[in-house]
This record gives C-alpha cells, sequence and structure tokens, in this order.
C-alpha cells in the first residue's frame, strides 16, 4: 500500500469527522457523562466516530480500527495496520464553546506511525504529518528552537481526577517553577499539535493515556523534530503511562519536573 493512498483516506476521514462535530458545535447538545462529571461525552462525538469508521471502511474493510467511543478495537495491533481515531479531544472544551478540540486520525503499521491528521476546524488549522514533515494548512512547521527553560511555555496534559489532584498541584508547580509559564488548551492532540508547530516547548503529564489522544500528535512532534519520551526518557510508545513531550533542547528539565509529580504518587503507594 502506498503511503499517499494512507495519507489520503486519513485526511479525508479527518475532514468528514470534523465537518460532523463542527455541525454540533455551539449547539445546544446534549451532554452525557462517563465515569466522572468531568469525563463527557456528547451525541456529536458517536456521530463523527461512526463517520470516520465508514470512511475508513470503504477503502480498508480489513484493517483494525481503535477509536475513544466504544464498538472499536480496544488495543493498537503490533502488526498489521491500525487506524486510531478520536472524533472530538477536547470536549469538555467543545461543550463550552471553546474553540480548542480537534478531530484525530493516526494510521499505524506494525505499531509504528505512518501518517497522522489532526483537524481543529473551529481554528480553522488541519495539521498533515508523515515521517517526511508536519504541516499545518499546507505550510511546513517545526518545534521551536528556544532553548532556555525560562522562555518555556508547557503543559500539564490529559487529565488528572479528583482523588489525583494532589499530583496535579505539583505538576502546575513544577511547571511554573522551571519554566517561563503554563499553558492548558484542554485537548492533548491540540497542544501536540502546538508543540509540534513551535507554538509551546513541552508537555507533561504522568497519569495513563489513551492512543487515541496521544498517537497522532506524538508522531507529529516527533517528525517535527522534537522529542517523545515515557517518564524515565525511554522511547514512547502507546501502552506508556504518562508522556514527555518537549522541541528537544530541554528535555531533561521536563522529565526533572514530571519525576516531582509522580514522586507523589509512588509515595502514596508504598
Amino acid at each position: 500500500m502506498k503511503r499517499e493512498e494512507l495519507v489520503s483516506v486519513a485526511k479525508e476521514c479527518a475532514a468528514a469527522g470534523a465537518e460532523v462535530a463542527e455541525t454540533a458545535f455551539r449547539t445546544d447538545i446534549p451532554v452525557e457523562f462517563k465515569e466522572s462529571k468531568t469525563d463527557v461525552v456528547t451525541q456529536a462525538d458517536h456521530e463523527a466516530q461512526q463517520v470516520i469508521i465508514d470512511s475508513i471502511k470503504e477503502t480498508f474493510p480489513d484493517d483494525t480500527i481503535v477509536g475513544e467511543e466504544g464498538d472499536t478495537a480496544e488495543m493498537v495491533a503490533s502488526t498489521g495496520r491500525t487506524w486510531i481515531i478520536d472524533p472530538i479531544d477536547g470536549t469538555n472544551n467543545f461543550i463550552r464553546g471553546n474553540r480548542r478540540w480537534a478531530t484525530s486520525v493516526a494510521c499505524v503499521q506494525d505499531g509504528d506511525p505512518i501518517v497522522a491528521v489532526n483537524e481543529l476546524p473551529a481554528l480553522q488549522d488541519r495539521f498533515v504529518a508523515t515521517s517526511d514533515g508536519v504541516y499545518r494548512n499546507g505550510n511546513p512547521v517545526a518545534v521551536s528552537q528556544r532553548s532556555d527553560p525560562e522562555t518555556f511555555q508547557v503543559a500539564p496534559a490529559i487529565w488528572w481526577p479528583f482523588d489525583e489532584r494532589d499530583e496535579y498541584a505539583v505538576a502546575t508547580r513544577e511547571i511554573v517553577n522551571r519554566f517561563g509559564d503554563l499553558r492548558r488548551p484542554g485537548s492533548a492532540q491540540a497542544e501536540l499539535s502546538m508543540l509540534a508547530a513551535g507554538s509551546i516547548e513541552g508537555l507533561i503529564t504522568n497519569v495513563e493515556t489513551n492512543p487515541w489522544d496521544t498517537v497522532g500528535g506524538a508522531a507529529m512532534v516527533e517528525w517535527a523534530g522534537g522529542t517523545v519520551t515515557d517518564l524515565n526518557g525511554n522511547p514512547w510508545h502507546s501502552d506508556c503511562r504518562g508522556i514527555v513531550a518537549s522541541n528537544g533542547t530541554a528535555h531533561d528539565t521536563l522529565l526533572e519536573a514530571v519525576a516531582e509529580v509522580d514522586a507523589v504518587r509512588q509515595a502514596k503507594t508504598e
């Protein structure tokens, strides 16, 4: 299978899902709760995901699909081709009329990303990436070249549940003490896209991540010249707990910050 065809399908699927989501954006759409008061889903999430699935299946009926809203595989296959989709990454932003949300489609082969597309339709931004580079609205982008941590903007990513807010508090403390400023866009795929485009310099979390929240954006960061690791500085993969991503110039400082965050968790288990 030629990569160009996979890129084309990823772009078409992401655009189709984003169109469904955008139609419902800033409308009086009902909100359902999953496991907590901050874990929400809407009918637009379900409908956008189904559109993406149907679009993929038209061309690749036998491929594995992993999606956030159920009725898909739960794990990224270690062999063969898998599509990883998030119809609305940043649903809490979406339901509040905040434009910072993304429709994400990534394709991996034998566990390795081939193409990633993140649509941010409310911001009129489309990120398309392969190992040849990352493009925002057709223009090439790359990670920031800043090297002084005191000029960095860093995001505490994903979401700490209420019983882990002590870790969240340490994450914010470590960021504001070590770096220039903190950003909390509220969508991991949007944050990783921003990092790949040089709009922020780093992202940390020690919580469990899901492949639909991270795989596409993490690949973008690496393809844009950045660094993505686990909490110990080892190569990141989709079943790691936590993720540390940076422009690569002061990654060790980010690792030091997330180590302080995770020390709180480790202390609770001793």
